[in-house]
């Protein structure tokens, strides 16, 4: 079984609401428990709002019993944590595929073997640079195949989008708006209203598109600095 570790983020499916507790099921069928007041901050009024039965939902562990028992918060995790597990989930699931593919009837005792320590995501992005551990699995024929389709898949792009705010109080404030933009490549800009902007940029990775908004982000607030200009960024 895959180690969990206080502060890791997973998934959970929400299996029923008792009183003040939401339980749910992680995806490797170990149980955990959220308080209503880890759901969400402030006062919850209607807490189907949050959570119903058979929702899936991303939580974080905060605390491991001695007995194994899990108790867990969904309020939080952020929004970039929610949207970096959903993506590692899916591509899990695509990698399942491949293995059920490739290795037939094999392929469930060997997705079991590898989860007694991590999940196949991590594996598979272990492998990819060291495949001798991987030959020895499950053999260099099958081993090569699946590599071949792991380098040559495609990934879902991953889009992040951020809502700023540019105001200039300059006769050619335009001009100077447009300098922020002008600046930098590889970021689609799309203006809303006076002074509100949105920016986006697509990568095959969610990881490096965070990063690369943000060394964006970095370049206008310094453009904007030194023309004073004010520049700020809406948080959700």
């Amino acid at each position: 079984m895959e180690n969990l570790e206080e502060g890791d983020i997973v998934i959970c499916t929400v299996e029923n609401i008792i009183g003040t507790n939401v339980f749910v099921t992680l995806d490797n069928e170990r149980e955990g428990t959220i308080t209503f007041s880890e759901i969400a901050p402030g006062r919850i009024r209607n807490i189907r709002a949050y959570v119903v039965p058979k929702k899936i939902i991303v939580c974080k562990i905060l605390r491991i019993s001695g007995k194994g028992n899990l108790d867990l918060s969904l309020r939080r995790v952020s929004q970039k944590e929610r949207k970096e597990k959903l993506e590692e989930s899916r591509q899990e699931k695509s990698y399942e595929s491949i293995f059920r593919t490739i290795l037939g009837k094999k392929a469930e005792g060997v997705i079991k073997k590898i989860r007694e320590n991590e999940n196949l995501y991590s594996f598979l992005e272990r492998i990819k640079k060291d495949k001798k551990e991987f030959e020895k699995l499950i053999g260099k024929t099958d081993s090569e195949k699946i590599v071949e389709i792991l380098q040559t898949q495609k990934k879902k792009r991953a889009i992040i989008k951020k809502s700023i705010k540019l105001i200039s109080k300059s006769s050619d404030g335009i001009t100077q708006i447009k300098g922020a933009f002008g600046e930098i490549e590889g970021i689609d800009v799309k203006y809303i209203s006076a002074g509100n902007y949105t920016i986006k940029i697509e990568s095959n990775e969610l990881k490096k598109a965070d990063k690369i908004l943000k060394e964006k982000l970095s370049e206008i607030e310094k453009y904007a600095k030194k023309e004073k200009i004010e520049f700020s960024i809406k948080e959700k």
